[in-house]
């Protein structure tokens, strides 16, 4: 609706992952790497975590783009499921065939293991990584410790990369998990945006979208949307849509601090409850 109106070929700030629109800050390269030293590497496992919208998904997704042949994946993305059922998915995920009544564990893992001899003998790497790990029950955790036992004696067979929300750290902390928890060695926490990755961020977004970003949003405008989004990339790219829409109803054609006020207040308060800072809420009240 607004697009044309600021010169812009599409809708800059949709909430859906776009590889077109891919941002990928400091911290979001860092972690990256960190996957891509997992691998590489045979770590055995690799721990990406983030709150809800700081980008683990881009970031998932951007690895696989950049894994060529060499590489078998499997991704699980279900993951309220039973220690059965995710060998089910694993092994259907790498293409392993079983007959309807041998898919029991052992059948499960006894076929894993012979494909992941194979794949090594090929001077394949087997990467398994699971979205959503903080789902995942302690029973099907230590499930996936002992997926990590099939090795040779030079190497582990399967690389495992567990992502997840904030709380898998709590979860992975308990005793009963202690083993899995030694395991991983290679770690990485995103972080929300400060406010000069949120402006990068946006301007970004902005380019991509028309090649006119900068003088859309005043310098003002940047700090206010960063405490509303607590700096999360997800909020951002809402409060960024409806700042352009509320623009373009008034005919404005820069989006200022109280342009971006007005947007926050459109969305509602209860979007932004558990996400506003003090100075935020101070704000909201200073311009109702």
């Amino acid at each position: 609706m607004y697009a044309a109106y600021f010169g812009l070929k599409e809708n800059p700030f949709k909430l859906s992952p776009e590889p077109g629109y891919l941002f990928l800050s400091e911290q979001h390269r860092d972690a990256l790497n960190y996957l891509i030293y997992g691998i590489q590497e045979k770590k055995g496992f690799v721990l990406i975590s983030g709150g809800i919208g700081t980008g683990k998904t881009t970031i998932c997704r951007t690895l696989l783009n950049m894994l060529d042949n060499s590489i078998e994946t499997a991704l699980v993305f279900n993951t309220k499921v039973s220690e059965a059922e995710l060998l089910d998915e694993i092994t259907s995920e790498f293409g392993i065939e079983l007959s309807g009544e041998s898919r029991t564990k052992k059948a499960c893992i006894d076929a894993l293991n012979r494909f992941l001899l194979r794949n090594s003998a090929a001077g394949k790497t087997a990467v398994l990584l699971i979205d959503e790990a903080q789902n995942l029950s302690n029973d099907v955790l230590e499930q996936v410790r002992m997926l990590s036992n099939l090795e040779t004696e030079k190497e582990k067979l399967l690389q495992i990369i567990l992502v997840g929300q904030p709380e898998i750290q709590e979860t992975l902390a308990k005793p009963a998990l202690r083993q899995l928890n030694e395991r991983i060695t290679v770690r990485f926490s995103l972080k929300p945006f400060s406010t000069k990755e949120a402006e990068a961020y946006i301007e970004h977004r902005l380019n991509v979208a028309g090649g006119a970003g900068k003088g859309i949003f005043a310098r003002d405008a940047f700090p206010v949307v960063q405490n509303y989004s607590c700096g999360i990339p997800r909020r951002i790219n809402a409060l960024c849509d409806r700042a352009l829409l509320v623009a373009y109803a008034r005919n404005i054609r820069t989006i200022d601090r109280k342009v971006v006020h007005a947007a926050a207040r459109d969305i509602g308060k209860e979007y932004f409850r558990n996400n506003v800072s003090w100075r935020s809420k101070w704000w909201m009240r200073l311009t109702a």
